[in-house]
């Protein structure tokens, strides 16, 4: 689900970063199209997941998801050769895993369960300001301008506002909210560290690996939670879009967006994607407009631009979506 600071030629989309080859020409209008894919794909996990979760159980619902990405990446790395990595990155992959995928996903399903798609999409558009602020909380100067610290501030007052209205008007459960908000800590933690130690591995292996790794941790309790009775063909169906196009599709694009726009710019997919899922939300699940999201959404949204509008800080990785 994403992501969403971005700096030089890597980019931090629901979480993770990559290394990417030299940008190609900005004139190249191709990037048009993977925008507006990216956008979509990234904005619709939200309305999926809302269906899912009903008939499914959430082991259900992540492993098939990273099962599919899993599938489908990690043959494109063996195809362009950079599936093989070094034995020490293993273990970082590992934690990546743990913090991009197995954490948030888990939550997201499970806190979707009591909040609406739209909430969470906004929640999860928090990934940039915790990004932020672990940078700074790290010694990283270059986020301590005043520009990116009103960002901060204001993002985190637009979460407030956002969980503590819902919350006090009964809107939405507390605690589903403080999970899917989590997620989103989660996302930028994982982007923390991957920038760290996974610089040099291209994004599609990195990404690759860590859901095969969280494939198999799920397998056994996807299994033991097999639904009783065959789902209906909406559950399936927005089960099988998560995998295929939520995942692993949107994350191709996502790469070649950066190939051709740099990372700058790519990272604005930030802002259609959080508008389209509660768009979609609203018309195909009926889902209201809370108070506190009317609030929240245009502070969130303002402070995660702020937060991630730097010029000058250069970073080597980047992936998606979350």
């Amino acid at each position: 689900m994403y992501s969403q600071g971005l700096n030089g030629t890597g980019a931090e989309v629901h979480g993770a970063r990559v290394t990417l080859g030299p940008m190609r020409p900005a004139h190249d209008n191709r990037y048009i199209g993977y925008y507006l894919a990216v956008s979509a794909l990234w904005g619709i996990p939200y309305l999926f997941v809302s269906v899912a979760v009903k008939e499914l159980s959430v082991p259900v619902i992540v492993f098939t998801r990273v099962a599919i990405g899993a599938l489908i990446l990690i043959p494109l790395a063996m195809r362009t050769g950079s599936l093989r990595v070094p034995r020490s990155s293993y273990k970082y992959i590992a934690i990546y895993a743990i913090f991009e995928m197995f954490i948030p996903w888990t939550l997201i399903s499970d806190g979707q369960k009591e909040v609406s798609s739209g909430l969470a999409g906004l929640l999860i558009a928090t990934v940039p300001i915790w990004a932020n602020l672990l940078a700074a909380l790290a010694g990283d100067r270059s986020v301590r301008h005043p520009r990116q610290m009103m960002g901060i501030v204001i993002g985190f007052v637009g979460v407030v506002a956002l969980v503590g209205v819902d919350s006090f008007m009964e809107s939405h459960d507390l605690l589903a909210m403080l999970k899917i908000l989590f997620s989103a800590f989660s996302y930028a933690f994982a982007t923390f560290m991957a920038t760290r130690h996974l610089t040099s591995i291209s994004g599609v292996t990195v990404n690759g690996l860590a859901m095969a790794l969280t494939a198999i941790v799920f397998a056994i309790p996807a299994l033991n939670s097999l639904p009783s009775q065959m789902p209906s063909n909406q559950a399936l169906f927005s089960l099988l879009a998560l995998g295929l196009f939520c995942t692993a599709l949107a994350f191709y694009f996502f790469f070649t967006l950066l190939r051709l726009i740099g990372a700058p710019k790519a990272s604005t997919v930030t802002y259609p994607n959080t508008a389209i899922a509660i768009a979609l939300g609203v018309i195909l699940l009926s889902e209201p407009v809370t108070i506190g999201m009317v609030v929240g959404f245009p502070m969130v949204l303002l402070g995660s631009y702020l937060a991630t509008s730097r010029s000058n800080r250069s970073l080597d990785i980047s992936t998606g979506r979350k």
